[in-house]
């Protein structure tokens, strides 16, 4: 049977058997994923791509690298919404209750350095801000314990009604308004001839198409060990697909191409938040982009505490939020940006076959009920370990083909291999 065919299953969550909410339609996951998709981040990514490439090379990789990464997402999100787990339930199911514990770890670890990130991010813009307006320095700690109290304030409420009635009614058609404002205004720097000689521009060569899409499709992977956690609550697996896929690949697109845009006019020695605010009207974007960093630091710490509940249930998904939310904000105090991509680069290398896997075992089939509570299971651990052997091979002795797609076709091949071998092997004779 078409595991995406059958009705959905009765909403409960993988951590603690509770009900959940069947309330989000293909709009809501839609707008969260648009919403997730942008950030300063992603545009301070994006900016990476020139001079290494020329713009049309740029620009290629940005749109296949953008299709095929939220593709993956939304391809976990139907899974996730179909089958009623959690992200740290899929992993769970697929690894075996023990051993998955070291991924779910693995994945607090990552969201925690995500929250903080993104706190960083928050931080600068808001000191720049605070100069370009007032002239005055904030320092570090006011404008991160600014951010981290709100952060904090929107753990103790509902993410459901957050996604339904804050970003989807409210914060998309704002940070819509900010990237087409941010996007003319670049634009127009931009004359006729300068636009056609930028067109034909080559790369200095630091970078190849594979090596872009790499670092293209980082940013989508980063999210995969979150999506289940919200597609869950969908009320159909089609909705889930379509929403997750169509807002993700947008925004990742926009903020990419935006990121290329900026650098190119501004300089590729240019800090991305004072390039923004050189822009006519870039105080107030920015200031936009800013709020709506709000709810990537917060998907961050939400989906950290549903992993963190699965692997201590004493502490409520609150306190866990609490708990992430407050070691974040430590840590931002004190961390630079300048670690950005090779931290981008070392998630890829543990969660792109961590998923390939997933996708191979449970994309084209249903989760036997006996098989999500064993222990161990030794094939796709194996397949995991070696598709982190082979990103990181790859990286090294054989760059020019990029790493993120050929572990992941890998580690998807090998998962679906071991999952039709599995099943033949338990049917009786």
């Amino acid at each position: 049977m078409n595991p995406h065919s059958s009705p959905l299953p009765p909403a409960s969550s993988s951590s603690t058997g509770a009900p959940i909410e069947r309330v989000f339609g293909w709009h809501d996951h839609m707008s969260l994923w648009f919403s997730l998709g942008v950030g300063l981040l992603v545009i301070q990514v994006g900016a990476y791509l020139v001079p290494a490439l020329g713009m049309q090379a740029a620009l290629t990789a940005v749109i296949a690298g953008s299709i095929l990464g939220a593709g993956l997402l939304a391809w976990v999100a139907r899974i996730g919404c179909d089958s009623g787990l959690s992200s740290a339930g899929l992993i769970h199911a697929v690894y075996g209750r023990r051993f998955a514990r070291l991924p779910v770890l693995l994945n607090v670890v990552q969201l925690v350095g995500w929250a903080t990130f993104e706190l960083v991010i928050m931080r600068d813009g808001t000191r720049a801000i605070g100069q370009r307006t007032l002239g005055l320095d904030t320092g570090l700690v006011l404008p991160t314990l600014f951010w981290g109290l709100i952060i904090l304030l929107l753990l103790r409420g509902s993410m459901v009604t957050l996604v339904r009635r804050i970003v989807s009614r409210i914060g998309l058609p704002l940070v819509v308004l900010s990237l087409v404002w941010l996007t003319v205004q670049f634009g127009l720097k931009l004359d006729g001839g300068a636009l056609q000689n930028l067109w034909r521009r080559a790369g200095d060569g630091s970078m190849n198409t594979f090596q872009a899409l790499d670092l293209v499709i980082a940013m989508p992977v980063s999210w995969l060990p979150l999506v289940a956690d919200y597609a869950r609550h969908g009320r159909s697996s089609r909705g889930a697909l379509a929403g997750t896929w169509l807002g993700y690949t947008i925004a990742n697109i926009w903020c990419y191409a935006l990121g290329v845009l900026v650098i190119t006019v501004t300089g590729p020695d240019t800090d991305m938040v004072s390039a923004l605010l050189m822009a006519q009207g870039g105080l107030l974007a920015l200031g936009l982009i800013l709020i709506d960093e709000l709810d990537n630091t917060y998907g961050d710490l939400y989906s950290g505490s549903v992993s963190g509940h699965s692997l201590l249930p004493r502490l409520s998904l609150k306190a866990w939020g609490t708990v992430l939310a407050v070691l974040s904000m430590a840590l931002a105090m004190v961390l630079p940006m300048h670690t950005l991509e090779p931290f981008l680069l070392t998630l890829s290398s543990v969660f792109v076959p961590l998923f390939g896997t997933i996708l191979g075992r449970l994309g084209l089939r249903t989760l036997p009920a006996a098989e999500a509570q064993r222990s161990v299971h030794a094939a796709p651990a194996l397949i995991w370990a070696l598709g982190i052997v082979c990103y990181h091979a790859l990286a090294l002795w054989a760059p020019q083909y990029g790493s993120a797609l050929p572990t992941l076709l890998l580690t998807f091949s090998l998962g679906a291999l071991s999952a039709r071998a599995h099943a033949q092997s338990t049917q009786p004779a």
